[in-house]
């Protein structure tokens, strides 16, 4: 099996991974139960248009920003916005195709997409919106990256650096992940893994009860898509 960039031997890597588990498995039982159903109709509803067209437009796009609460006053989203639509659909309908692609490794896929869509403003650096993108092509593949997933990445000691693809190694270690979970990943996605991944790095907590909840929570910090 291809281990993931900078893993441990054998016996550390079975280990490492199992702790891992150990930690998902309540982490995605207190995401279910303390975020709303609603909250992800938006990314649904979008993942659902991309199903029936291949392709995602602005408005799209403009969606999934405000569902992963990024910034939309920023210089990328008027270079984005001053794109013909037509554009944008040219270059998000082949990065659709490549997350789809079934002869490529879910790692493979994840770095030809993110190297396609970094044809538009806003998604030449950073994995944040990039991620929520190819997710939404891909919902039963691909994952959402933040800056929570990182934490909690860090937490569980698996190394992911910000060296240039970043999301194809993220996407090769939750693919490890899955296949390292024997019983325990039976009905797992890669996405069931990434909101799991955000509850730990979040440390758990839910949100102040008066605050948002869920992805509403998420990335308070952020200002941007390269994050």
């Amino acid at each position: 099996m291809k281990k993931s960039t900078a893993m441990p031997a054998d016996e550390e890597f079975a280990a490492l991974y199992g702790r891992a588990w150990d930690v998902l498995i309540p982490a995605r039982v207190g995401y279910l139960a303390a975020v709303s159903p609603h909250y992800d109709e938006v990314f649904h509803d979008v993942a659902q248009r991309t199903e029936d067209t291949g392709s995602l437009g602005k408005t799209d796009i403009a969606a999934l920003v405000v569902w992963k609460r990024l910034s939309a006053q920023t210089r990328w989203v008027t270079a984005l916005m001053s794109l013909p639509d037509t554009h944008v659909r040219a270059v998000t309908q082949r990065a659709v195709a490549a997350v789809r692609d079934a002869a490529l490794s879910r790692g493979e896929a994840a770095r030809a997409g993110r190297g396609i869509i970094a044809e538009l403003p806003g998604f030449r650096t950073g994995d944040a919106l990039a991620s929520a993108v190819l997710t939404a092509a891909a919902p039963q593949r691909m994952a959402v990256y933040d800056q929570r997933v990182q934490h909690a990445l860090d937490t569980l000691g698996l190394t992911l650096t910000p060296a240039p693809g970043r999301y194809g190694r993220y996407l090769q270690f939750l693919d490890d992940l899955l296949r390292h979970g024997a019983a325990r990943a039976d009905g797992w996605t890669a996405r069931d893994i990434d909101t799991a991944l955000y509850w730990t790095g979040g440390s758990g907590n839910p949100p102040h009860p008066a605050a948002p909840t869920g992805k509403q929570a998420a990335d308070q910090h952020k200002h941007a898509p390269d994050l």
